[in-house]
């Protein structure tokens, strides 16, 4: 009944920090979805140039998309017309970061990390989508070139293509009802359960593991960075649920710099996005995106530990850090309650 006691007491921790920032993360996903035209997106993705990487790798920082939930997401842009480095770039940056998994790093590992992830993502897509560039971007029959110029929404198009303009002619309070609809049950029915198991494990972590084991095998930079490194690539991780289990890790010891290497390649990559990609782009292009975000998370993972040894905030970072004293416990318990609300419900309504 202790045991029990005590992983509850530290799952609940990890849930109460978290959940202002969550719900107001997954608040400003559903604004990003209704309000951001799709169609923007793939117009200004179409060169196969380091401008279209750029584009890309902006594009999908504040995107709440998971590694999988990107994969059809990708495919559709592809048919509009956009290339294949911006397409690698996108799958790096999407995935990795979103504006709620940004505010829960905030919440949990502080503002240091969070500015440094996006950061490092941003960088890390770059050099991915520029290492694609060394293959030619083959379209298969039936794709498209993009231009800047391209536009689902316009007067020429025929009746059955019109649906992106009805829908972004809605009032703004139908808008703002799709939002919460698209925010606090459509991803939560993709995103709740990694939450919850990532919520889960780290109370596990945070109760059970003794912090001489984890400083034992991960507290040296360089193993403990390949050895996340070989975890996170074939892994399906959710940027967001990972977090809990990162900071669980680092409180025993687990150095800087491997945890930003899981949660650059945990969200980034899995076995179904390699797969994919071999498919649709080759297994050329496949392997040089693997090998490239392999170097690239390495390479943001030393710089991390630097970085971390000159600005970061030693002793107790995680777990109400400073920056969250002023905010009352209300605010947590309430956020705490709408978002296991909205999780429940989700998953209620998916099954029926």
């Amino acid at each position: 009944m202790h045991t029990f006691t005590g992983l509850m007491t530290a799952s609940l921790g990890l849930i109460n920090d978290m959940s202002p920032y969550l719900v107001f993360g997954f608040l400003a996903a559903g604004l990003l979805k209704v309000f951001l035209r799709e169609d923007l997106v793939a117009r200004h993705l179409g060169r196969h140039d380091f401008k279209a990487i750029i584009k890309a790798s902006l594009l999908g920082i504040p995107l709440p998309v998971c590694s999988c939930g990107v994969i059809p997401m990708m495919l559709g842009l592809r048919k509009q017309g956009a290339s294949k480095a911006a397409l690698c770039s996108f799958m790096i940056s999407t995935p990795t970061t979103g504006v709620d998994s940004i505010l829960a790093t905030f919440a949990l590992l502080g503002g240091f990390f969070a500015g440094f992830r996006v950061l490092a993502t941003f960088l890390v897509a770059m050099i991915v989508g520029a290492a694609a560039l060394l293959v030619p971007d083959v379209r298969r029959d039936g794709e498209k070139e993009g231009t800047e110029a391209d536009g689902c929404c316009c007067a020429e198009k025929p009746p059955e293509e019109k649906a992106c303009c009805a829908a972004h002619k809605a009032s703004v309070g139908a808008k703002l009802r799709q939002a919460l609809q698209y925010g606090f049950y459509d991803l939560l029915k993709d995103s709740g359960r990694s939450i919850v198991l990532g919520i889960f494990i780290g109370g596990v972590i945070t109760y059970f593991v003794p912090a001489s084991l984890v400083e034992h095998y991960l507290g040296k930079p360089w193993l403990s960075m390949l050895i996340m490194l070989v975890i996170g690539i074939p892994m399906y991780v959710c940027s967001t649920g990972s977090i809990p289990v990162v900071a669980a890790l680092m409180m025993k010891g687990l150095n800087p710099g491997a945890a930003f290497v899981f949660l650059i390649t945990g969200p980034a990559t899995n076995a179904v996005s390699f797969a994919v990609m071999a498919r649709e782009f080759g297994i050329k292009s496949m392997l040089i995106f693997m090998v490239s975000l392999a170097l690239a998370a390495l390479a943001m993972g030393a710089l991390f530990n630097v970085a971390w040894g000159f600005w970061g905030t030693p002793g107790t970072l995680f777990m109400l850090p400073h920056h969250m004293a002023g905010m009352p416990v209300w605010v947590n318990y309430i956020s705490s309650g709408v978002m296991a609300g909205c999780i429940i419900f989700s998953w209620k309504k998916f099954r029926s």
